[in-house]
C-alpha cells in the first residue's frame, strides 16, 4: 500500500468521534465485517491464533504466521486493517522486521506490547512486563523503522494489572515520548481508572472492550466521554461464531441431521458470492472450455 492510497487514520483519530473496529480473526470474519462500512478492522492476536492454529495466545504463534494473516487479510479487505503484533515477536532487529513486514503486509497500524516472552491475552493473569527502557527501545526501531510515517506505532502496556494503575501510566507516557503514535493502557478495571487515563493523555487512546474481560464495556457515548479514540472489540465476533458452531454442532450430533436446527445461517447463495465464486463464473465464461 502506497503513501498515496494508506488511509489516514492520524487525521481521522484527531477527531472527537470515536472510530469502533471489530475484531476479525481469519478470511470469512474479515470479509463479513467488510461488507458493513467499518471505518477500520482490527486483526485480533487472541482470536487469529486460535483460528488459525487451535492454540491459546500465549507467545506460540511466530511473526510468519501473523505476518501471513495480516496480508490475507488486508488482501482480501477493502477496509483498512489494525493488526496485533504481540511484543514484536523477539528482540530489536525482529522489531524492526515485523515493523517493515506488517507495513508491507497492507496494515495501517501495527499493536506493540511490553509483555515479557512468552506473551499472555491481556485479559488474563501472570502477565509480566519487560524493563520500561527495553520497550522504549522497541518504540524507536519501531517508528524508525516504518517506510511510511502514516503507518502508526501502537504501544501498550500491560502493567495495570501486576504493577497497579500509577505504573501503567507511568509506562504509557515514556512511550509517548519515545513516539508511539497511538497509546493503549491494557486493562482497566473501572470506569474511573478509565476516566483516570483519559485525563492524563492528549495522544489517541485504544479501549479494549472484551465481553466477560476485566475492563467494563460500556458504550460509544461513554467511550467519547471518557477520552477514548479508538474502540477495539476483538472477542465480539469469535465469541459469537463459537457460540453459533457449538450450537448447530450439538444439533447435529443430537440429530444426525441439520433438519429442525433454529441457529440463524447465512444463505448458501449469499456466502457463495461473497467468499467470490461470482467472479470464478465470471472468469469460466470468458476463459473456460466452450
Amino acid at each position: 500500500m502506497t503513501q498515496r492510497e494508506r488511509p489516514n487514520l492520524r487525521a481521522r483519530l484527531a477527531q472527537k468521534r470515536l472510530l469502533v473496529a471489530p475484531g476479525v480473526f481469519d478470511g470469512i470474519s474479515a470479509k463479513i465485517a467488510d461488507q458493513l462500512d467499518f471505518e477500520a478492522l482490527y486483526m485480533t492476536g487472541y482470536g487469529t491464533v486460535a483460528s488459525h492454529l487451535g492454540l491459546p495466545d500465549a507467545g506460540i504463534a511466530t511473526y510468519t504466521d501473523m505476518v501471513g494473516r495480516v496480508a490475507a487479510i488486508a488482501g482480501g479487505s477493502k477496509t483498512p486493517l489494525i493488526a496485533d503484533g504481540d511484543t514484536g515477536y523477539g528482540g530489536l532487529l525482529n522489531v524492526q522486521y515485523t515493523v517493515r513486514g506488517y507495513e508491507a503486509a497492507g496494515a495501517i497500524a501495527i499493536q506493540l506490547e511490553d509483555q515479557e516472552f512468552p506473551k499472555k491475552c491481556g485479559h488474563m493473569l501472570g502477565r509480566r512486563v519487560v524493563p520500561i527502557e527495553d520497550m522504549v527501545d522497541k518504540i524507536k526501531v519501531a517508528t524508525s523503522s516504518r517506510d511510511d510515517s502514516s503507518f502508526l506505532i501502537i504501544a501498550r502496556t500491560d502493567a495495570r494489572t501486576t504493577l497497579g494503575l500509577d505504573e501503567a501510566l507511568r509506562r504509557a507516557e515514556a512511550y509517548a515520548k519515545a513516539g508511539a503514535d497511538i497509546l493503549f493502557v491494557e486493562s482497566p478495571e473501572s470506569i474511573e481508572e478509565m476516566r483516570t487515563i483519559g485525563r492524563t493523555f492528549d495522544k489517541p487512546l485504544v479501549a479494549n472492550m472484551v465481553e466477560g474481560g476485566r475492563t467494563p464495556v460500556v458504550d460509544q457515548k461513554t467511550l467519547e466521554e471518557l477520552g477514548y479514540s479508538l474502540a477495539i472489540f476483538p472477542a465480539f465476533g469469535f465469541l459469537a461464531a463459537g457460540e453459533a458452531l457449538r450450537k448447530v454442532y450439538a444439533h447435529l450430533k443430537q440429530h444426525g441431521s441439520s433438519v429442525g436446527g433454529d441457529v440463524p445461517l447465512y444463505k448458501f447463495s449469499a456466502f457463495s458470492e461473497l467468499m467470490g465464486f461470482g467472479a470464478v463464473s465470471e472468469f469460466d465464461k470468458t476463459y473456460g472450455r466452450k
